[in-house]
């Protein structure tokens, strides 16, 4: 086969592979030298919703009328199970006259709670005297590592304040005060600082966990490490690209957006390099040449390597179209990560391995018959017999018994797929992150003492244009809220009147959330009856519940857009490369049906073996980007080596050689892929343990079941109607009981 691009010659080159791998060594190190990595830029609170939503329309509002209404709110739980002592409460009042007189950095305000007698603080204490909040004001504009610089100073403040650390104070001590800070501030801060502390753990476990896969599948040191130095090098480049761009405003990364490119960049990027280095090793058992055999190589796999990486960078850019935040942002450096990934894949791992050769491999170096024999022969030993390659028995079972394989695999992912319609979802933002986070516990006891509404309260905003329609008593009388405050009017417009509403449940949680649209009809329902023809345009509810009711919307929009976009787009890509209709049809039911069994057996897992009673309602999507280009990269590198055997071959050898030529280095690129998202589960956060236990499974189904079973099968059955309208002229098929196993090593995969 010619190599049409160059590349081979070049990156195999005796000197230029030297200069292929001093270009990327140069390049880590000059954009490491002049830009920031992308660890320096991320921000952690980035606007989720357009401005379109009306949560966002909102608080606009809010922000224009109530200038300080929208300051961002920490509130620091004070609790002594005995009760607090009137000691307990006069450090309280010192503590907030401290932040009065000396505010900490990015405080707005702070309730002047010293400024109350004593008797009269204790009337907001909770019914058994036990605990008190305070509130703290922050700039909304700082970000979360702000809003910790002035959290932490404020800790700083009340321990010297008390004579000892409440915060450090376990939440459950029988005699000790103890305090916790949570509201939006709080949760913000705990949450970064998780996402933060298990940044490194994760690249560490990623790291180890490839290294010993890599060194349980192949038992070469040298072979296990250069996928990893590989993937290194390329991290190096990307993370100042990303870095820079993202300083000069060009795009917007997320911290929990790097930690999943983590995963996915060493779960991709090895792949491709076992991809060509599997291609590699066979052909020099047959070819003595080491330059030749990798020029072979690349031109073998280049095709393939290069259509999966577009294949996961066009699926990864549908995001863009997202209007979730959280979506749209992964879309540009993601996909500008996997292009740098399979670019590094096609220049600097054949430089690498054209610069080791064979010693590659070692201590198993593959060698030809004759070099073989010329060993054997300088150190006195009889030339060692060829050996009988293995048997190809997933092959052979799928070339006999093509209709009894689809319809089992069928039924077995069918069967999972099933328990996905068991799904249920949340977009409770705290149940993101385990109990013992410091501002969950604190809201807990705000739960137990106080209304959990307390902690987000929702604020209604009415423009009653001198027709009030007594919207305080309708919001009064309804049976999920708690306490309605006095209207504040409006500072530019008078006839606009604020209203906090505390509801009577947790108001993150799922129940809350499906009010919004009950609390807005009641709420126009009273103005219409007091003649306001257009109450619908004079209504607006903002606060973390009506903002978790729009994220809902807003997904389940983005999921109606982006799911057909990718199937549309991974198909047209298929119907290009392959010139089959019928292919690219049944290789996207397949990839779909195993993404709704990785799914349901997911919620399996979750439910049943870790206790999860619902998931987060973005890990659908996620899930979905994620498998359908991952899933689809192995069905298109197993049905590209059945295309090019069937050429000149009938089409049952075509398959059973296919299969057994792709089968062990898919098998390991899938174990590796699958191991890397599974290292996601070691995360504290449930929407990362969601995504790694759905999408790893997903990734095992396609290994074992997809790629070696279902897809090979299907196109037996369906014989030369598999290539329309591309080819229609196929090799004859021999009966099945003819078909030979292969002898040639390189059919067999080594």
């Amino acid at each position: 086969m010619k190599d049409r691009t160059g590349i081979g010659k070049w990156v195999a080159g005796p000197i230029t592979r030297w200069v292929t791998l001093l270009i990327w060594l140069v390049a880590a190190g000059l954009l490491n030298t002049l830009a920031p990595p992308i660890s320096k830029e991320v921000v952690n609170n980035a606007p989720p919703l357009p401005d379109t939503r009306p949560s966002v329309q909102a608080k606009e509002l809010v922000m224009r009328e109530y200038p300080n209404a929208e300051d961002a709110l920490a509130l620091f739980v004070w609790h002594r199970q005995r009760g607090l002592t009137d000691t307990d409460l006069q450090h309280i009042q010192q503590f907030t006259e401290k932040l009065s007189t000396n505010p900490v950095p990015h405080q707005t305000s702070v309730p002047p709670l010293h400024q109350m007698p004593l008797q009269a603080l204790k009337t907001k204490l909770s019914e058994d005297g036990s605990t008190i909040v305070s509130p703290v004001f922050f700039s909304k504009s700082a970000q979360s590592n702000e809003w910790k610089e002035g959290v932490d100073q404020a800790k700083k403040e009340a321990t010297a304040i008390f004579g000892s650390d409440p915060f450090a104070v376990a939440i459950d001590s029988p005699a000790d005060l103890n305090a916790r800070v949570t509201g939006q501030v709080g949760i913000q801060v705990d949450a970064t600082g998780v996402f933060g502390q298990a940044d490194k753990t994760l690249m560490l476990a990623t790291v180890l966990l490839v290294l010993v896969l890599l060194l349980l599948i192949y038992r070469s040191p040298i072979l296990a490490l250069t996928p990893l130095v590989a993937v290194g090098i390329a991290y190096f480049v990307i993370s100042p690209v990303l870095g820079s761009m993202v300083h000069s405003g060009m795009i917007t990364v997320e911290k929990q957006g790097t930690n999943i490119m983590t995963v996915l960049l060493f779960g991709t990027g090895t792949d491709y390099c076992l991809f060509l280095i599997n291609r590699f090793r066979q052909l020099l058992k047959t070819e003595p040449d080491k330059f030749k055999a990798l020029r072979g190589a690349i031109t073998g796999s280049s095709g393939a390597i290069a259509m999966s990486g577009l294949t996961v960078i066009l699926s990864l850019l549908t995001m863009i179209v997202a209007e979730y935040g959280s979506f749209r942002l992964l879309a540009a450096p993601f996909g500008i990560s996997i292009f740098i990934m399979v670019l590094a894949s096609l220049t600097l791992v054949p430089a690498l391995l054209a610069i080791m050769g064979r010693a590659s491999f070692w201590p198993f170096i593959p060698r030809t018959t004759e070099m073989l024999a010329e060993r054997a022969n300088r150190k006195g030993r009889p030339a060692p017999a060829s050996k009988k390659p293995s048997r190809n028995l997933i092959g052979s079972l799928v070339v006999r018994r093509p209709w009894l394989i689809t319809v089992l695999t069928c039924l077995v992912l069918g069967g999972f797929a099933v328990f996905s319609t068991q799904v249920k979802f949340t977009f409770d933002k705290l149940a993101m992150f385990p109990k013992t986070m410091a501002s969950i516990e604190g809201f807990s006891v705000i739960g137990e003492q106080f209304s959990p509404g307390d902690l987000a309260p929702v604020k209604v905003v009415v423009d009653t244009d001198g027709k009030d329609g007594d919207v305080a008593q309708t919001l009064a009388s309804l049976p999920y809220v708690s306490q309605v405050s006095e209207p504040q009017a409006g500072k530019t417009n008078p006839a606009i009147k604020a209203y906090d509403v505390r509801l009577n449940l947790n108001p993150y949680s799922m129940e809350a959330m499906n009010l919004i649209p009950e609390l807005r009809q009641s709420i126009e329902g009273a103005l219409h009856q007091s003649g306001d023809t257009n109450a619908a345009k004079h209504v607006w509810i903002s606060g973390e519940t009506a903002e978790q009711y729009d994220t809902k919307e807003t997904n389940i929009r983005d999921m109606s857009i982006i799911l057909p976009l990718i199937i549309i787009m991974i198909a047209t890509l298929l119907v290009v490369y392959l010139r089959s209709l019928i292919a690219a049809a049944y290789l996207i039911l397949t990839v779909l049906l195993s993404y709704l069994s990785a799914l349901g057996l997911g919620w399996l897992v979750l439910h049943h073996f870790l206790g999860m009673d619902v998931i987060q309602g973005t890990v659908p999507l996620y899930s979905f980007v994620f498998l359908i280009a991952l899933g689809e990269d192995y069905n298109i590198f197993v049905i590209s080596s059945i295309w090019q055997k069937s050429k000149r071959m009938p089409l049952k050898q075509a398959v059973l050689e296919g299969v057994g030529e792709t089968g062990s280095v898919i098998t390991s690129a899938g174990l590796i892929l699958a191991g890397t998202f599974a290292v996601l589960i070691t995360m504290p956060v449930q929407l990362m343990l969601q995504m790694g236990v759905i999408v790893s499974l997903g990734i095992l189904l396609d290994t074992f079941v997809v790629r070696p079973f279902l897809v090979p099968a299907i196109t037996l059955l369906l014989g030369r109607w598999a290539f329309w309208p591309g080819r229609r002229n196929v090799v004859a098929d021999t009966d099945s009981t003819s078909i030979e196993e292969p002898v040639d090593p390189l059919l067999t995969g080594g």
